[in-house]
């Protein structure tokens, strides 16, 4: 849960309450085998065969979510890959390095949690590192461990930050000239299904999206986040490529910014890649105007990405499997994958 703008009342916490309680309660699913894809202890993969012993299943890679911060594991969404299993699909639950007290430094000079009462969110590099190893090993180690999985037709998902990096996984063909995650191709997906990503940077510093953590994944000083009016943060063009706006919701400050281009969805666009966001109305976490801030950008570029608005949802039924919403995310994969 989050303060930002127009702050959620006492009824809209307590929802949230609930619905993240019930989305924690699902006891973890133990993965039918793990595979590890460099030598990090947080460099591995979870796999779930689909349950029902089916061939030629479409692999759903799933990143999990979390604000980037080391508390939050593959574990709390292994529910949903089971869930995801027993509809069919081959699922990859992907691990990856997250922001703890243990960092030394997000960029020279700044000391770990500094401007923050809880852990850094995200590791740099080594975050996008992680993800882009494990998106760029799935299709062998898919096949070495899930043989029943068609690794020919991938779709990406993640929920909340995870559902950043799912959208980053599919612009890395867009990054900037030299960055050392660009591929000279798009990858080779079915399509992305982001669920509730924290999809546009300028517009979730601006309504201050879990605690500033979008700032502290890009180095920058937490202590930035919200400087002046949240308003004209969130004025003009949000989409345009790391100008004015998301250099004042960044706080002027130049690593986080220039850091921004490498990493923003909202700026890597357009992709060519089928994508789809599904995103709770009642969400105070992650607002869906920061889903709505990436359909415009994407937009503006040429390029239509589906964004479906769940009535009476907030944050956490998405990833729940007791939820409804669940079911909306897996015909939103199959859809794609089928």
């Amino acid at each position: 849960m989050t303060d930002f703008p127009g702050s959620p009342d006492s009824a809209a916490r307590e929802r949230d309450a609930a619905e993240s309680a019930s989305a924690f309660a699902h006891p973890a699913v133990a993965p039918d085998r793990t595979a590890a894809y460099g030598d990090h202890p947080d460099q591995v993969v979870d796999f779930y065969a689909p349950r029902d012993g089916r061939t030629g299943a479409p692999l759903v890679v799933l990143l999990h979510g979390g604000a980037w911060r080391s508390p939050y594991d593959r574990a709390h969404v292994s529910p949903l890959a089971d869930f995801l299993a027993r509809r069919g699909f081959a699922v990859a639950n992907v691990e990856y390095r997250r922001g703890g007290d243990d960092i030394p430094r997000q960029r020279d000079g700044a000391e770990p949690g500094a401007g923050s009462a809880g852990p850094v969110a995200g590791r740099w590099p080594e975050t996008f590192d992680d993800v882009a190893a494990a998106l760029d090993a799935m299709p062998a180690l898919a096949s070495r461990e899930l043989p029943g999985a068609d690794v020919r037709r991938i779709v990406v998902s993640g929920h909340s930050a995870g559902g950043h990096l799912a959208l980053w996984a599919a612009a890395r063909h867009v990054l900037p000239e030299g960055s050392p995650w660009r591929l000279p191709a798009p990858p080779s997906l079915r399509g992305v299904v982001a669920l509730a990503p924290i999809a546009d940077f300028a517009t979730a510093v601006g309504l201050g999206v879990c605690g500033g953590a979008v700032t502290q994944l890009l180095g920058g000083e937490a202590g930035s986040v919200l400087d002046g009016d949240a308003g004209a943060v969130l004025g003009g063009d949000a989409g345009s490529a790391l100008g004015g706006d998301a250099g004042s919701a960044l706080g002027g400050d130049a690593v986080a910014v220039e850091r921004a281009a490498h990493a923003d969805p909202g700026v890597l666009l357009p992709t060519g890649i089928a994508t789809a966001i599904v995103h709770g109305v009642e969400d105070i976490v992650v607002p869906p105007a920061v889903s709505e801030a990436y359909v415009d950008a994407a937009a503006r570029s040429g390029e239509t990405v589906g964004l479906t608005l769940l009535g009476g949802v907030g944050h956490f039924p998405l990833i729940d499997p007791s939820a409804d919403a669940c079911a909306v995310v897996a015909e939103e994969l199959a859809q794609l994958a089928w």
